[in-house]
């Protein structure tokens, strides 16, 4: 199996459109085209990370976070970029990141902490703007199932849980073939009257140029008539942070236990505790506090997330309770969510953990 068959599906999962302005995720390092002996997932492709790889016979890692994040000036082994990248090359070893694409899929790395503390009726706390767009286009009425089917195939159409939505209605197309045109119905340098489906659908802005293909290819006009249009219409899987319920009300002091034993914490820093009940919990994993004001907005009781700043906790308020767990230790299953989800779709090639702790936070009890 090619790397490109693995890249190909986790851009499925996570779509690289999905990704943040500011971010970096895709193949950082390598060649896509080379067959794959074995991966490796970890959150951070440090050159320890990677020596791991090499011993295991795996010449793909693939990270959650980029290991190129800005811009490269130097490479001279003075820092672990330099050195992890130093080391990739000389082994022919591919680094992949997916990062805040995988942050902004409901059942990524938030989809995944939310269903280790046992959250239900989830929903994005801060919907990805830019996401979706409309197509329009006309085609002849014998030829429209064609030409829908294939639109559908490519990722069109889908709203919400529902697929394969569209509105179509008939009308009244006219044209005049010109010298050199091949019509596939009409005359040349006469105007031609058919009957047409006009077909409007929603589709993913990522998926942009792979419908406007599928239509070219399906529709029989040499000339196809469509119109893409943005929308300001947000697509409700597709955002930042998650906001779920527990089944039951509890406790905030046996909820911060729990997550303690759960996530394999020695502390958890947080706002004053309000002594009552919480039932809505907010969360974000990594650095999370530019969604706290969305946290308040949704009622939730208590906002899980990490480095949030000492002016930071005050925006709680007395609102709600702030739970900083810390990055590493927020974002620690996505290894196991990415090994999870590869396995599923190729079950029999070697997906492994890293073995390495790549936290550089350490703390003194």
């Amino acid at each position: 199996m090619k790397i490109a068959e693995i890249i190909s599906f986790l851009e499925s999962f996570a779509p690289l459109g999905f990704q943040e302005s500011y971010d970096n995720s895709g193949l950082l390092i390598g060649n896509a085209d080379v067959d794959c002996k074995g991966a490796m997932v970890c959150l951070d492709a440090t050159e320890e990370v990677i020596k791991e790889a090499i011993e295991k016979k795996c010449n793909l890692v693939i990270a959650h976070h980029p290991i190129i994040f800005s811009g490269v000036k130097k490479i001279n082994e003075k820092n672990y970029v330099s050195k992890s990248i130093i080391c990739a090359i000389k082994n022919d070893l591919s680094i992949y990141a997916i990062h805040t694409n995988l942050d902004n899929v409901i059942n990524g790395v938030n989809g995944k902490i939310a269903e280790k503390i046992g959250l239900k009726n989830c929903k994005p706390l801060l919907l990805k703007d830019a996401t979706l767009k409309k197509l329009s286009t006309f085609v002849p009425l014998e030829k429209a199932g064609q030409v829908r089917d294939a639109l559908f195939l490519a990722g069109g159409g889908n709203v919400g849980n529902y697929s394969e939505c569209s509105f179509n209605v008939e009308g009244t197309g006219t044209f005049k073939a010109g010298k050199n045109t091949n019509p596939f119905v009409g005359e040349i340098d006469k105007r031609h009257t058919e009957k047409e489906v006009k077909i409007e659908m929603i589709l993913p802005a990522y998926l942009e140029n792979t419908i406007v293909a599928a239509l070219k290819k399906s529709h029989p006009y040499e000339e196809v008539a469509y119109d893409i249009i943005n929308l300001n219409n947000k697509n409700s899987a597709i955002g930042s942070g998650l906001v779920g319920e527990l089944s039951e009300s509890i406790d905030e002091t046996v909820f911060l236990n729990q997550l303690k034993k759960k996530f394999n914490l020695t502390v958890i820093r947080h706002t004053p505790l309000l002594n009552r009940k919480i039932k809505k919990i907010a969360l974000c994993g990594g650095a999370g506090s530019f969604l706290i004001s969305n946290a308040l907005a949704a009622n939730a009781d208590l906002f899980l997330s990490s480095d949030i700043k000492y002016h930071e906790f005050f925006e709680a308020n007395e609102r709600m309770v702030i739970a900083d767990l810390g990055h590493y230790e927020s974002e620690q299953f996505t290894i196991e969510l990415l090994q999870e989800v590869l396995l599923q779709k190729f079950p029999t090639f070697a997906v492994l953990k890293t073995g390495v702790n790549t936290n550089p936070v350490n703390y003194f009890i």
